[in-house]
Formats: structure tokens, C-alpha cells, sequence
């Protein structure tokens, strides 16, 4: 996997500060985001390595070791514990028996175990597992209604994957062996997808159940009736019982969403009436309330 320079995709350098990156993710990601750039794939690329870029540098520990280590950063841990345990063995020993202890620094080391020729002897190289990858993907509602299969765009690959239906917000999934690659013939890291689902203006969700207040006439509230009411795949007809009072909730089973990898299984949808009192009445319209009102 080539080398990204991260503060470069952020347009920032090394001096930059918690917020200098926040702000220039912010940015950059309002740039780039697939929304604002439909079947771009230049622009998914560019957004997919923001992502990996302030995923880094938001984070004060991986930052220290990318500042550090450069392009292996990743692999830094690996390093540290080698340097501890030679340092030990000097210590045992009251000596220096070889190894990069003596001067080697931590360049010569990845060298030797990440794409260097090796030592003299030929000895065996361990391999490490690959960078684990994080992007975010966005949705709507009607996204969610029905699992389908979707092209992402992640370090210049295109990677397919199955969305299932009823994915809710901040949900993440593991695309396992699609994150960086190993070092040294280790395995590859995997891809964690996490799914941004803004609010929909027409429902309110709950796990698989939604929630909508809908309006409803005065007269239709007291003789009852008839009303179309929206659902996530289309209008339906809702009966309303005579003398229904304001604030009345109704169970439209079957109606909300689909229940998350259970086949043909969906939630509620649960409907609250507010109740419009007319306006603009005629008198004759006001003459007959007065009639009532006095009956």
C-alpha cells in the first residue's frame, strides 16, 4: 500500500493543532463527501482518505507513532517491543551480543523486517497483520427498506458489499481482509464501514419502529372516517374511529422498518393525531357550532 502523507490530505503540517485537524476534516470531508459528488470516484477516493487521515491524526496515540515512525507507523509497536527485549537481553548478558541494539536505529529495522534483503543468515522475518481501515458511508431512510449491494471506493480498490436491509444509524460493519496490507507476507487488515443515517423528516425511528404525528380535520375527529396516512413504501388508508380525541395513538403493524438480518420481520409504525381546529368560518359555519354548542 503506498504511503499516504496525511498531514498533506488535510492540508496541514506537523505543528497542527486537536482542532487545526477537526477543523480541516471538517473541511475537507464537506468537500468531498459522496453526497455532493455523485458517482464521482475521484472524489469517494479523496473522501475515503480524509477519513483515514483524521482517523490518525484525531488521535493523539497513533498520531505520536506516525510522527514518529513515517510510513510504519503502524508497525512502531512492533519495534518498541523488539528494542525492549534486546535491551533486556544486554542487560542479562552485561553486554551488547549483536542485534540492532548496537547502534541499528529504527529505520534499519523495519529494513530488515518489512522489505529489506534480511539478515546475512537468511533467518525467518515475522509478518505483521495489516492497518485495520475505518470509512464512513452515508444513507437515507429509504436506503435502509431493502438489503442491496453496494460499490465503495476504499485506497484506490473497489470493494463490494451487501448492505442488509434495517441498518441503523452509527451501525458498523467488518469487510474482513480489506484493510491495509501486511507486512512482510502478514495478513491483511480489515475495513470497519460505519453508517451515517440522517434523521428523515416524516418519521421518527426507534430500532425498527417509527413514529409520525399526522394532522386530522375536526370533523373527520368527531364522525369518524377515512384518512391516507404515509408509510415508508407508500400511503395507506387509516380508519378513524368516531369522537377520537386529540393525542389519540394509532398501530399501523407491520408498517415501520425492516428488523435488522430477520428475514420478512418488520416493526410498527405508531401514528399520534393532532387535531386542526378550523379557521376562516363562515357564519353559517359559526351558527351551527353556537347550535351545538347550546345542545
Amino acid at each position: 500500500m503506498a504511503f499516504i502523507d496525511y498531514y498533506k490530505t488535510l492540508g496541514l503540517d506537523k505543528k497542527a493543532t486537536e482542532k487545526d485537524v477537526k477543523n480541516a476534516y471538517r473541511k475537507q470531508a464537506r468537500k468531498y463527501h459522496p453526497d455532493l459528488n455523485p458517482n464521482n470516484t475521484e472524489a469517494n477516493k479523496k473522501f475515503q482518505e480524509i477519513n483515514e487521515a483524521n482517523e490518525v491524526l484525531s488521535d493523539p496515540e497513533k498520531r505520536k507513532k506516525y510522527d514518529k515512525y513515517g510510513e510504519n507507523w503502524q508497525h512502531g509497536e512492533a519495534y518498541e517491543q523488539q528494542t525492549r527485549q534486546q535491551q533486556s537481553r544486554q542487560s542479562s548478558y552485561g553486554g551488547n551480543p549483536g542485534g540492532f541494539g548496537g547502534g541499528e536505529d529504527f529505520s534499519d529495522f523495519f529494513q530488515s523486517m518489512f522489505g529489506g534483503t534480511g539478515s546475512a543468515g537468511g533467518g525467518r522475518r515475522t509478518g505483521y497483520r495489516g492497518q485495520d481501515l475505518n470509512a464512513e458511508f452515508q444513507l437515507n431512510l429509504q436506503d435502509t427498506l431493502q438489503t442491496h449491494k453496494q460499490t465503495l471506493t476504499v485506497n484506490g480498490k473497489n470493494i463490494r458489499i451487501t448492505i442488509p436491509a434495517g441498518i441503523e444509524n452509527g451501525q458498523t460493519i467488518k469487510i474482513a481482509g480489506h484493510g491495509g496490507a501486511g507486512a512482510n507476507g502478514g495478513p491483511a487488515g480489515d475495513l470497519f464501514i460505519k453508517f451515517n443515517i440522517p434523521a428523515d423528516p416524516r418519521f421518527k425511528r426507534d430500532g425498527a419502529n417509527l413514529y409520525n404525528t399526522i394532522d386530522l380535520d375536526l370533523y373527520t375527529a368527531v364522525l369518524g372516517g377515512e384518512i391516507m396516512a404515509e408509510t415508508p413504501t407508500g400511503k395507506v388508508k387509516v380508519k378513524v374511529k368516531a369522537e377520537t380525541q386529540n393525542g389519540t395513538k394509532v398501530k399501523l403493524k407491520g408498517k415501520g422498518m425492516p428488523v435488522y438480518k430477520k428475514e420478512n420481520e418488520f416493526g410498527d409504525l405508531y401514528l399520534t393525531y393532532d387535531i386542526k381546529i378550523p379557521t376562516n368560518l363562515t357564519d353559517k359555519q359559526k351558527q351551527l357550532f353556537e347550535e351545538l354548542s347550546k345542545s
